[in-house]
């Protein structure tokens, strides 16, 4: 793939991906930063690093994520360490961390469940110190990427192995938000890209994809504040499904909202405004 003596402007010429995934991988194994591949054009690769940068290249051409190989990935303004333990971070999902910033009082707490990478807890405990962050997860091994990933930035956030509530008791939270699996059963994009890398049970139910949204929208009363909010990222056409589920429930200010694509990706809801004991309802 790259020819014996090959300097780095022709290791970049020759090889078969993207220019812009080339150059992530020529940084990553030959630990330069990005300017250096101008800056060093000419330098000669050893045989050792042509080797190398050309078996992370067939990894990529194999399909493996460019998160994966490098294991690393940027989420709102963040890096965040990954590896096939956890769901790799999406753009889209910037969108539930902005919305959980607009609605999270000074001072008040915030909990993320299903954290996986941590991406929401930390994004929001990075850019809100002062809040009281839990993030929840029942894979140990997420769990401890979370934790360095939250080390790593700064982020004061408390970690909880716990199956949904479970490890929260009757403690209430002014938001609630999550990102739980919502791919339905044999979906053909679980067969495709980058997905056939993740881990399965991050993406999906292996039912309806509706079974952990009902789960925490059922629960989600019990834990909430006065006025509290919940916001749930979800599928590309399951926004009416989960606004229906908040209605059942009693939320108020019920609405979906859209991600960089336009679709609606974000729904949630408040809950306990002016209801007296409509919490205890199960």
């Amino acid at each position: 793939m790259i020819a014996p003596g090959s300097t780095l402007a022709q290791a970049r010429q020759a090889l078969p991906l993207d220019p812009l995934e080339n150059r992530i991988l020529l940084c990553h194994a030959l630990h330069l930063p990005r300017v250096a591949l101008i800056t060093q054009s000419e330098r000669v690769l050893t045989d050792a690093e042509a080797a190398q940068v050309t078996a992370l290249v067939q990894r990529r051409l194999d399909g493996e994520p460019i998160a994966y190989i490098t294991g690393e990935r940027e989420f709102f303004g963040l890096s965040f360490r990954v590896t096939p333990a956890v769901l790799i971070p999406r753009p889209d999902t910037e969108l539930i961390v902005e919305l959980a910033l607009e609605r999270a009082a000074p001072r008040s707490r915030l909990l993320d469940m299903g954290t996986g990478s941590g991406a929401i807890a930390v994004a929001v405990a990075s850019n809100r110190p002062y809040l009281d962050v839990t993030a929840l997860d029942v894979s140990e091994a997420a769990l401890a990427i979370a934790s360095e990933n939250a080390a790593a930035n700064g982020a004061r956030v408390r970690f909880l192995q716990s199956d949904w509530f479970a490890a929260v008791g009757d403690e209430r939270f002014g938001v609630i938000a999550s990102n739980p699996p919502y791919i339905v059963a044999g979906d053909r994009h679980l067969a495709e890209g980058d997905l056939r890398f993740e881990p399965i049970d991050a993406l999906t139910d292996h039912g309806d994809g509706l079974a952990a949204l009902r789960t925490i929208v059922d629960g989600a009363p019990q834990h909430l504040e006065d006025g509290g909010w919940l916001l749930l990222e979800h599928g590309y056409d399951q926004a009416a499904a989960v606004r229906a589920l908040l209605k059942a429930r009693g939320f108020d200010e019920i609405g979906s909202w859209r991600d960089l694509g336009n679709i609606e990706r974000v729904t949630g809801g408040r809950f306990g405004i002016d209801r007296g004991d409509d919490r205890r309802i199960s």
